[in-house]
């Protein structure tokens, strides 16, 4: 079993209360919009990190980290990126490879805005955990907790950090 931390949109923000939740995960994922690479390295020191690059990140984030970030996790297949959609309205660039070869698990951030849903027709779980920095018009920040064990996506759970 495998405890996951999802956040995303920290726009160069960390505080004690992320860095909490961060200890007791066994993997940190960063769905975009990190701001600055010291986020990620403060979070890396913690535990095992995988992240991609968002529309406001810097060539030193873009060169540490990819657009898009798909891997297995247990028995899971995700598939990870910044600006994606959502089902069924994936953009553009997503589309083709969620539609081709559908992931179990697709995640994206960007919007600020957290949604888990399923997208039925091609079984696809999509999480966007909103945001947990202060920048942007989300009221409350959020996160995602969740547990992957073998093939199962698990126990999912919403952390609000407080206002921005």
């Amino acid at each position: 079993m495998t405890k996951i931390l999802l956040l995303s949109d920290t726009h160069s923000h960390l505080d004690d209360i992320i860095l909490k939740y961060a200890v007791q995960a066994d993997q940190i994922w960063h769905a975009g919009d990190i701001g600055d690479i010291s986020v990620t390295d403060k979070l890396s020191k913690l535990k095992p990190i995988r992240a991609v690059f968002g529309n406001i990140d810097n060539h030193v984030i873009q060169t540490e980290f990819p657009i898009n970030n798909r891997f297995m996790c247990e028995g899971v297949d995700v598939f990870i990126t910044h600006i994606g959609g959502y089902p069924p309205k994936y953009n553009s660039r997503t589309r083709p490879e969620i539609q081709g070869n559908p992931p179990k698990l697709f995640i994206s951030g960007h919007s600020h805005i957290l949604k888990v849903m399923m997208d039925k027709k091609l079984g696809v779980l999509h999480m966007n955990p909103g945001a947990c920095g202060k920048h942007g018009f989300h009221q409350i920040r959020t996160m995602l907790r969740f547990q992957i064990d073998g093939k199962e996506i698990k126990n999912l759970e919403v952390i609000e950090l407080g206002k921005r």
